[in-house]
């Protein structure tokens, strides 16, 4: 009869193991294990939820910082330091339809000086259009993003650059730039290094060691000082015009020069540290996931438990016609419902806890005013609540199953024809 029942109404062994689990057992320790086995389950989800937020929080961070800074493709040489743009395959690039902006580079490691200070970095010298290739100057915490003043080249120094120096703006003093000159070996100082001066017209913050080693020049300034003609580079960086595919116009360029050229994506020039920062995000994912693991365990414990107690019902339930199919759905889905429960509670405690911190910034970082944000970052993606909930469902399936499988097969007598 309740085998007939089972099958005009599916829901049957939802009804009984969620009668089971709400009603009040003859051992308290097994409500108290189910209860310690819930809050298990959504203390690991919450932990997940917020920790892979947070990481992301931090990705897109980064990426916006160094979108400050880095273009959407760059071309380096595969074998020297320099080359010229004054070619065919380089006016082919400039034409490209992907392409917005062509900016030539040059850098150097110089000297700097700046009253009795001195420092050592690096010179980057760049094309007028460069403060629209990235977006260097919304990161300016003094003067502003001015190459030119006239005829006059300005510089614009990272804040590390500035510390260093003890430069300020208000001085009016001039910053002294020295390189050594190419191809001269003397033991003259004045004669083995170029040197030449140049005001400065701002201070930008945006990377630590970017901010310690760089000052921003016009490319002209950079090749005058380095005896460089108008068409020596050491780089070219390119905006990818709006709606186009930037893997697709990198395609192009190493299409027209050839192997003789790197071209680089914004992955591409940061490689390392998106590296680094996928594997510590997927190594606390892994580190949390074997957390919920050893708490999913205690589901194990209070199925075990609830199974031996409900014995004399589970030979009512089979007088009645249940079969040992039906028997394990009931006891499988207390276990599902444990952990549907936590994973529930768990998901919704995180999301609370990441729009707080999104919303009042609750939690700050250490040494405020030295990084561009004053709290922790959180991004909620929800491909990783998605995959959370797939992997903390199929962790709760397996540690119901396990006990359900191995408990019944003991307690019932008949021959287990029907495998869940």
């Amino acid at each position: 009869m309740l085998k007939k029942l089972a099958n005009n109404h599916m829901r049957l062994p939802f009804y009984i193991a969620r009668r089971y689990l709400f009603a009040k057992k003859s051992h308290n320790i097994i409500n108290i294990i189910s209860l310690i086995s819930l809050v298990g389950v959504a203390t690991g989800v919450m932990a997940l939820v917020i920790v892979l937020s947070v990481f992301n929080g931090f990705d897109s961070l980064i990426a916006r910082l160094y979108s400050s800074i880095d273009s959407d493709v760059r071309i380096l040489p595969v074998t020297g330091k320099t080359f010229s743009v004054a070619t065919a395959e380089f006016d082919k690039i400039r034409e490209l339809k992907g392409v917005a902006i062509f900016s030539e580079i040059l850098e150097e490691n110089a000297l700097f000086k700046y009253r009795s200070k001195q420092h050592i970095g690096v010179i980057k010298g760049v094309s007028k259009n460069y403060v629209d290739l990235t977006g260097l100057d919304s990161m300016l915490i003094d003067g502003g993003f001015t190459l030119w003043n006239g005829s006059q080249p300005m510089a614009i120094m990272g804040q590390g650059v500035a510390y260093y120096l003890n430069a300020s703006l208000a001085h009016f003093d001039p910053l002294v730039v020295y390189v050594p000159k190419r191809g001269k070996a003397t033991l003259s100082l004045e004669s083995a290094f170029g040197r030449k001066n140049i005001m400065p017209s701002g201070v930008f913050a945006v990377e630590q060691e970017f901010d310690t080693q760089y000052i921003i020049t016009p490319v002209e300034f950079v090749r005058n000082l380095l005896a460089y003609d108008s068409t020596t580079v050491t780089s070219v960086e390119l905006k990818v015009a709006k709606g186009f595919n930037p893997e697709r116009l990198k395609g192009e360029v190493e299409k027209i020069l050839g192997s003789d050229f790197k071209v680089q994506n914004r992955f591409q020039q940061n490689e390392s540290l998106y590296r680094t920062m996928k594997s510590e995000k997927f190594a606390i994912g892994m580190i949390l996931t074997l957390i919920l693991i050893i708490a999913s365990f205690n589901i194990v414990g209070s199925l075990s438990m609830l199974i031996i107690e409900k014995r004399k019902d589970v030979e009512t339930l089979r007088s009645l016609g249940a079969d040992n199919d039906l028997i394990r759905k009931i006891f499988l889905t207390e276990g599902l419902l444990i952990s549907i429960g936590g994973t529930i509670i768990g998901t919704a405690l995180g999301l609370i806890v990441c729009w707080a911190q999104i919303t009042f910034k609750l939690i700050k970082l250490e040494g405020r005013g030295s990084f561009i944000v004053d709290a922790y970052p959180v991004d909620v993606q929800f491909g990783d609540i998605a995959l959370i909930l797939l992997v903390v469902l199929t962790i709760g399936f397996v540690a119901a199953r396990f006990p359900v499988q191995m408990i019944t097969k003991r307690i019932l007598n008949t021959p287990d024809k029907n495998q869940l």
